[in-house]
């Protein structure tokens, strides 16, 4: 029969855990109990083997292992991932003392103050005072940092047991002893982060042996925990040992929870990735863009600026339309990509400015401002073209008016005249009567009075050719006609 210690962990945050203390009131019930002594001791051992591995060793016999410290100094290492001081290697009973001194020391200077327990008690093989100290670690290395919605330790491991485990069907996580004692809890957990491991549709509450041995099996086989219980230790006991199932789950959140943080820091990762490769996407469709936009001004403001006038209305007024046609439909389409352009822009540097990335330079001549340069030049290539092209067909139509009363006039007078030169030169009064002469003479007079009345449309007509002349290039055939009137 065991002798009855009390052993208690204080804490160096000012208070000291509730749990703990409703904890040493039922172990103290519980320490004649063998079925509670075993299970603790099954579970310490897995737990401490499962560090102690990644360091090429073991234990067998928890309380025989730790005698001498050296291997307790070895876990704290392995846990810790930090030195403890030089171990003692004699054998003689005050180097095993130094050694757990060391350990004890080094939990010590962890936050944990420990009470009733000794360096000789663990020397000496006391079962309950290495089983509390094992405790004391696994406390403070495996369940005081866990944090779940403002909670920590024991209450936020069973916050997180009953967040995962809330949408299964016969599981209600209230404890760490009855809880777990049909295994669903256990296989909820495993279930709600790998469902390709089990069905949980085909479980029985009423198979809780089958149950707790499937979820073991399991966790040992595909999720690096190793089997620290046997089924029939949690059946067989009206209420399991609450350390052992503790600790037991630690090693489910610590699988699931770094898995989760691997997951969320790759998820963080790919989201940087992904954000760099959407910045990349939009560095490259802003230079795509401003390059088809610039080169589209530059073939566009050539023609713009123009100012070649066609030789006839018909063609001026295809030159018209197709202005229109590239007010109505081409330049609207280019508005668009310009605006989009600047958003773009903006949006990109935003982005960068968030992620503390240096500001997208755009390659030379392809800055904002340089669209903003050239656009303006296409404004106002367009603007004068539009002037132009109006004023052109207006003097195009001047000049059709011109020529189609220049060609009335000129008929007009064509048609007067003809005949009358030939009248002029005959001669038939050579041989008229003095009476016929006279009637010549009337006639002539006549004419050279019509002839004065035909003056000023002559003059007219010159006056149109005149201007015809100087206003087309090509008005030769004008300026013909109008020396054949003159």
């Amino acid at each position: 029969m065991m002798t009855q210690i009390e052993t208690t962990v204080h804490y160096d945050n000012g208070y000291e855990d509730e749990y703990m203390i409703q904890e040493d009131e039922w172990d103290r019930d519980m320490l004649l109990d063998p079925a509670w002594e075993q299970q603790q001791r099954k579970t310490f051992t897995a737990w401490c083997n499962s560090h102690l591995r990644k360091a090429g060793t073991q234990i067998d016999n928890i309380e025989e292992d730790f005698r001498n410290g050296l291997k307790l100094m070895l876990l704290l290492e392995v846990i810790s991932g930090e030195r403890l001081p030089k171990p003692d290697r004699g054998k003689m009973r005050f180097h095993k003392i130094a050694n757990v001194n060391k350990a004890l020391d080094f939990i010590t200077s962890k936050g944990v103050k420990l009470v009733s327990i000794g360096a000789e008690e663990i020397v000496d093989g006391n079962v309950k005072m290495t089983l509390g100290m094992i405790w004391t670690i696994i406390l403070r290395f495996a369940i005081q940092d866990i944090s779940v919605e403002e909670t920590s330790a024991k209450e936020g491991l069973l916050l997180w047991c009953q967040r995962k485990t809330a949408p299964y069907r016969n599981v209600n996580v209230q404890n760490f002893h009855v809880s777990w004692k049909d295994g669903l809890a256990f296989c909820a957990l495993i279930h709600r982060h790998r469902p390709d491991l089990l069905d949980f549709s085909k479980l029985n509450k009423d198979d809780p042996l089958g149950n707790l041995n499937l979820a073991f099996d399991i966790a040992e086989k595909h999720l690096d925990i190793p089997k620290m219980l046997d089924a029939e230790d949690i059946i067989n006991t009206p209420k399991p040992d609450e350390r052992a199932i503790m600790t037991y789950v630690s090693c489910f959140y610590h699988a699931f929870a770094g898995a989760e943080q691997a997951e969320t820091a790759a998820n963080r990762i790919c989201k940087v990735l992904g954000v760099n490769q959407e910045n990349e996407k939009l560095m490259e469709e802003y230079e795509r863009l401003a390059s088809e936009l610039l080169e589209w001004i530059r073939r566009t403001t050539p023609w713009l600026e123009n100012r070649t006038p066609e030789k006839t209305m018909a063609e001026m007024q295809r030159k018209l339309e197709d202005f229109r046609d590239y007010r109505r439909q081409h330049k609207p389409p280019k508005v668009q990509e310009k605006c989009q352009l600047e958003i773009n822009f903006n949006t990109l540097q935003t982005k960068l400015r968030i992620s503390n990335r240096p500001a997208f330079m755009p390659s030379e001549g392809k800055m904002v401002s340089d669209i903003a340069s050239a656009w303006q030049g296409l404004e106002q290539a367009e603007k004068g073209f539009e002037e132009w092209l109006l004023t052109e067909i207006q003097r195009l139509e001047r000049l059709d008016h011109l020529a189609e009363k220049f060609h009335q006039k000129a008929t007009n007078h064509e048609n007067w005249a003809s005949g009358k030169e030939l009248i002029l030169i005959q001669k038939d009064y050579e041989t008229a009567t003095l009476t016929e002469v006279r009637a010549l003479l009337r006639k002539h007079e006549a004419f050279e009075s019509d002839l004065a009345a035909h003056q000023d449309r002559v003059e007219q007509i010159a006056a149109i050719a005149q201007e015809l002349k100087y206003a087309l290039p090509t008005a030769d055939a004008w300026t013909h006609l109008s020396l054949r009137i003159r």
